[in-house]
């Protein structure tokens, strides 16, 4: 099982993700609103704006704060996401 910094120290299994999207759509924000209603959405932006949704295979939705080429780097295993980690928790 392999963990992705999703920002401010939070971990997702690799293994369990299905999507990483932009929050801007509009079938987006329904996502994120339907996994609020059924009580399945997870805020990890600890108050920030929201930059990426996370879709998990369980149907957990969870809030980014990092965008999400960043964690798409840190998947691929990117040098340059670590970098990137600390300028993102600092914002």
């Amino acid at each position: 099982m392999r963990l992705i910094n999703i920002g401010f120290g939070n971990m997702i299994s690799s293994a369990r993700l299905v999507t990483i999207v932009s929050p801007d759509s509009a079938p987006i924000k329904r996502i994120v609103q339907d996994g609020r209603d059924r009580g399945r959405l997870i805020d990890a932006t600890y108050g920030r704006r929201t930059r990426a949704v996370i879709v998990m295979d369980s149907d957990h939705v969870i809030l980014s704060a990092i965008q999400p080429e960043t964690i798409a780097a840190r998947l691929a295993g990117s040098p340059a996401a670590a970098e990137e980690e600390d300028d993102d928790d600092k914002e």
